[in-house]
């Protein structure tokens, strides 16, 4: 990806008031959500896909005034409940990431137990028409860079196949299940067919990135509307965000040795 300016990328998960409680910690309540998308357009930001901006920056096409993205993880049903009308109330376009063994009627390629109450097959369909990016999130939320290369093949392929074929044409964005990749799954994700995939990195979008490890910003249900604006302009971002970071860092840590421990280093890079 190239691109002329950094570019805030926000990530939520459930828009509740009343979140499952597994859900609840990276959950922003309705009316905090309404908030932060009216500040957004009294400040003069304008909204764009996370497809959207990728696409740009391979063309090398220019951004539009103060550019941010909403990105939304896992596939709740208050997205279309509640964060949708305030999308097209203040007049901006999000990407939903969908895990697909967690859709409602996913049937018999249902996996796991999701977090709360997910969205259908045919209210993606709806979301499509309202301007939403449908992108993947893996087909069970497995932790990526953890799983043998079949699996993950298996994850990669599953989510987006099922996508296209639903939806009729091409799901072109990823976002890494918990944030987690290494070189191995974000070479996988480039063969399969993806075109740009978001990791969380808790850092903005900078020129010249990485196409399949573009970073985003978390907003949880503790964001304070101050830490919410800081965010957006981009003021102060590592050291807001420098607890999240460092723990990252020690579970990447962490993670590696269990992977080599596990496989005897054949498998992870």
């Amino acid at each position: 990806m190239s691109i002329d300016a950094s570019v805030p990328i926000l990530m939520y998960h459930s828009v509740n008031d009343a979140p499952a409680t597994s859900a609840r910690a990276l959950s922003v309540a309705p009316a905090t959500f309404a908030a932060q998308l009216r500040y957004l357009r009294r400040r003069g930001f304008t909204g764009l896909t996370f497809g959207e901006l990728c696409e740009r920056g391979r063309a090398g096409q220019p951004l539009p005034p103060r550019p941010i993205v909403l990105t939304f993880d896992d596939g709740y049903a208050d997205f279309i409940e509640e964060a949708l009308p305030v999308m097209i109330e203040q007049g901006f376009p999000a990407t939903l990431f969908v895990t697909t063994g967690w859709l409602d009627d996913a049937g018999l390629n249902a996996v796991g137990t999701p977090p709360d109450r997910m969205l259908s097959w045919s209210q993606l369909a709806e979301l499509e028409t309202a301007g939403v990016e449908i992108g993947a999130h893996s087909h069970s939320h497995a932790q990526l860079d953890q799983i043998s290369a079949s699996k993950l093949r298996a994850e990669l392929t599953d989510s987006k196949r099922a996508l296209e074929d639903r939806l009729g044409h091409p799901t072109d964005s990823l976002a890494y299940p918990y944030g987690y990749s290494n070189k191995r799954v974000r070479e996988f994700t480039r063969e399969v067919g993806y075109l740009q995939a978001a990791s969380v990195g808790n850092a903005v979008a900078m020129p010249a990135g990485d196409p399949f490890r573009v970073p985003r910003l978390t907003i949880r249900r503790s964001t304070s509307s101050p830490a919410f604006a800081r965010t957006v302009n981009r003021r102060r971002i590592r050291l807001q965000y420098a607890p999240a970071r460092v723990l990252t860092a020690g579970w990447a840590v962490a993670r590696r040795t269990r992977s080599v421990a596990r496989t005897g280093g054949k498998l992870w890079q």
